[in-house]
């Protein structure tokens, strides 16, 4: 293992990296490899293309024929604001840095919006895979609502080249539900053109925050949401980074009733390690069937590096097949961002770093 990863990982190394999950065996998983789309996609109902689309993105970029990925995303400019996203380096107001941060940083793909991509199509399209992320949260509004709504059609991102799209749906929301039917019908045309797909599992309800506890990064909840993701297709899920557990416990008291749990899912299926609860997730893809990315989170400045490295250990070690970072990336000068892209995927090149 590189010294590095571990002076990186500072005091929690061993808690990390010597862990061995008593929760679900890591020989019940589907885990990332060279054949992972012939293991998994070739016997499913994907047709060639979009076979050829997802082998594209495994054989791109630093970490590619290893099954594992790592993927550019930069859709904050329309999420959060592109003034708050682009004010650290101005330079990302243009469309083509964002392509060239994916292709210097190694990625295995790009993700960002309509306008972005068909920008610089003719340009890179077959340089580096294309994910046009194809419904997003306007803040502009007022007051400020979380509602994902479609910004373009599948047709277009087939249009410009793209080899996937992707989608957030806010489960749990107000609108989760026309969210559900709109991605679905979204994935299917998708797939139907030869494009793979990836779901942002999202769950957004201001209930969620319970006790002083943020649950939307709760391993039952996310995990829940991982599993309505691969039943609609999502053939790669992105989601955060699970930080506790107990979110179903939380929300069924004071008389309250949500949703079903069983004791087990806490007492078996996970534990509060961190490695645990991310193996909540991956287990609610199917096993891995579909491969979990977590996100890469946001930028908090000198801490970011290690950070990064932290989670991709996480993911990895748990059965994930990588992940998805953008602000880290590129809310600083290109070398320092390329630098974190590289240390991430590191970490999935050390074979030293195995599944716990």
């Amino acid at each position: 293992m590189a010294k590095n990863i571990a002076d990186l990982l500072g005091k929690d190394a061993d808690f990390l990296l010597k862990h061995q999950s008593k929760t679900i065996s890591k020989d019940q998983l589907h885990l990332p490899s060279p054949s992972f789309v012939d293991d998994i996609f070739a016997p499913s109902n994907r047709n060639p293309q979009v076979l050829r689309s997802l082998q594209q993105l495994f054989s791109t970029g630093r970490l590619k024929d290893t099954g594992f990925l790592s993927i550019l995303p930069i859709d904050q400019g329309i999420e959060h604001s592109a003034g708050a996203s682009f004010a650290k380096n101005p330079a990302y107001f243009d469309p083509e840095n964002i392509v060239k941060l994916a292709i210097e940083g190694g990625c295995n793909g790009v993700a960002t919006t309509f306008g972005a991509l068909s920008l610089v199509s003719r340009k890179y399209a077959h340089r580096i895979p294309f994910i046009v992320k194809i419904n997003h949260n306007e803040l502009l509004t007022y007051p400020n609502k979380h509602e994902q709504i479609m910004f373009g059609s599948v047709r277009d991102a087939y249009n410009l080249g793209a080899v996937a799209v992707g989608a957030t749906i806010y489960f749990g929301s107000d609108g989760a539900s026309r969210q559900i039917i709109e991605v679905a019908k979204a994935f299917e045309e998708a797939h139907s053109l030869g494009m793979a797909t990836i779901l942002w599992c999202y769950i957004r309800n201001n209930a969620f925050k319970q006790g002083g506890v943020d649950y939307h990064v709760s391993a039952d909840l996310t995990g829940q949401a991982n599993h309505l993701g691969v039943t609609i297709q999502a053939d790669i899920i992105k989601q955060k980074l699970a930080e506790n557990t107990g979110g179903y416990k939380a929300l069924n008291t004071g008389g309250s009733s949500y949703g079903k749990l069983d004791e087990r899912i806490y007492s078996e299926l996970s534990s509060e390690h961190p490695i645990d609860l991310c193996r909540y997730q991956v287990a609610n893809c199917f096993m891995g069937r579909a491969g979990l990315i977590n996100s890469g989170g946001e930028s908090k400045g000198t801490s970011d590096l290690a950070d990064a490295v932290r989670t991709a250990v996480i993911n990895k070690r748990a059965g994930g097949m990588g992940l998805i970072s953008g602000r880290k990336a590129f809310q600083r000068p290109l070398k320092e961002g390329v630098e974190i892209l590289n240390a991430i995927q590191d970490v999935y090149l050390d074979k030293s770093i195995d599944i716990a």
